[in-house]
């Protein structure tokens, strides 16, 4: 751990829930009410959702996935409404075997493994995918990994604490870190809250 490290503890969390305001109970909400697909199209929609995302900002990735999505439903090809091929094919084939994808899923005992298998979803985008699955990971993406760095632990060890230390899952931990992160209100390479909430 770095001698200038700020070490987030469950106070320091409640700051930064305090600062992000109604955006950090929508989504401790969210986490906290994610269960596991149902269906073919549920479990096609999530991994679809997440193959967007992949590499993107989440507001450039919503719209991408809302284009796919279109085409999908209207028997056109994805190419048409995403122009990366890898990622195209990939989502029309995780479409094409939904349901047989979801029966796999079911039947794994190694969950993340099986995720990783998916067309295009790889170690870090596989635990994105088990977490909106409702499965208690925490996602090592550049922010939370930078806030994990900092401490000398992992992205699920200090959200695994963090769980702990707030009596919330580890997902909701992640979501609000990473929502902090990703509009200004904690420095991830510091770790230092930027924004408070007004008195």
């Amino acid at each position: 751990m770095s001698d200038d490290c700020t070490v987030i503890d469950g106070r320091m969390f409640g700051r930064i829930r305090a600062a992000l305001g109604q955006v950090a109970e929508d989504d401790i909400a969210w986490a906290l009410n994610v269960r596991p697909p149902v269906g073919g199209v549920q479990f096609a929609q999530d991994v679809i959702f997440v193959i967007c995302n992949s590499g993107m900002k989440n507001t450039v990735a919503q719209g991408i996935f809302e284009r796919c999505m279109d085409a999908l439903w209207s028997g056109k090809p994805v190419r048409e409404a995403f122009g990366h091929k890898g990622k195209a094919a990939a989502i029309e084939r995780v479409w094409e075997e939904r349901a047989d994808l979801l029966a796999g899923y079911n039947r794994a005992d190694d969950k993340l493994a099986y995720l990783e298998s998916l067309p295009w979803v790889g170690p870090i985008t596989k635990y994105h995918l088990a977490k909106n699955f409702g499965l208690p990971y925490a996602k090592p993406d550049v922010h939370l990994q930078s806030l994990a760095d900092r401490e000398g632990c992992t992205a699920q060890a200090l959200c695994e604490r963090l769980a702990g230390e707030t009596g919330l899952t580890v997902s909701a931990v992640d979501t609000v870190l990473w929502r902090a992160c990703a509009l200004g209100v904690i420095d991830s390479k510091s770790g230092r809250i930027l924004q408070e909430a007004a008195a």
